[in-house]
């Protein structure tokens, strides 16, 4: 098995590897702070006080063990402290767990209509120049797009499972006994690698579905003509 960096150099080349840690570290970082921007909307400070109200991705991506990750696998996590006890609304918590895919998917909708505008006007624009923004704008459609789908899953640790517990008493009910239960500890973390591992393959080929149509049709509708990034 080699590694992801090798395979993505020889495959796709340094610029399609650099808009991907890009992209990456970026997206997880607005993710976070649409975290705390929401958690100080809703009355929690903990963002504040605990420092995590900044742009800096070593604050926001655990070290090292996220980083560790992410250069084993091309993916990992990043943290917002909130408190909900201070919460002051019914569905703050909602909310707050809401705002970071959101944010991903207000990203997506950006490079979306970004790619399509200068596929559209940029004609004049000669390659490589042409061809490596539209890779950058198409890997961040991609990466954010997964972001939001991902992310809404509800499964521990990610957002959904946050808002479903909020949502949905039942559901509440069953992942605290699941998490209070001797090995509940495990069972949740074997149930995220699975996740990990094989959702991924389902979401990544919807997503990239997704990216394609809807950028393709963009794309057609300002009157351009859609390209291959990776062609």
């Amino acid at each position: 098995m080699r590694w992801w960096v090798t395979d993505w150099l020889d495959a796709a080349g340094p610029v399609f590897l650099v808009s991907w840690i890009t992209w990456v570290v970026v997206s997880i970082v607005l993710h976070e702070l649409a975290h705390g921007w929401m958690a100080l909307r809703c009355g929690d400070d903990t963002p504040r006080y605990t420092g995590h109200m900044t742009a800096n991705p070593f604050v926001h991506i655990p070290v090292p063990w996220a980083w560790v990750m992410f250069a084993l696998f091309g993916f990992t996590w990043g943290l917002m402290p909130v408190n909900p006890a201070n919460f002051r609304g019914r569905y703050d918590d909602t909310k707050v767990a809401f705002a970071g895919p959101l944010m991903n998917l207000i990203l997506a909708v950006f490079c979306l209509v970004a790619d399509a505008a200068w596929l559209t006007f940029a004609t004049n624009v000669q390659d490589p120049l042409h061809l490596n923004l539209h890779k950058f704008l198409w890997i961040g459609l991609m990466i954010n797009l997964m972001g939001f789908c991902f992310n809404l899953l509800p499964v521990p640790p990610l957002d959904g499972s946050r808002i479903a517990s909020d949502l949905i008493p039942a559901y509440n009910r069953m992942l605290y006994k699941i998490q209070t239960s001797e090995g509940g500890a495990i069972v949740a973390m074997i149930a995220f690698t699975v996740l990990f591992m094989a959702g991924g393959r389902v979401v990544w080929p919807f997503v990239m579905t997704v990216a394609a149509i809807s950028s393709g049709g963009l794309t057609a509708i300002m009157g351009g003509t859609f390209r291959d990034p990776f062609a």
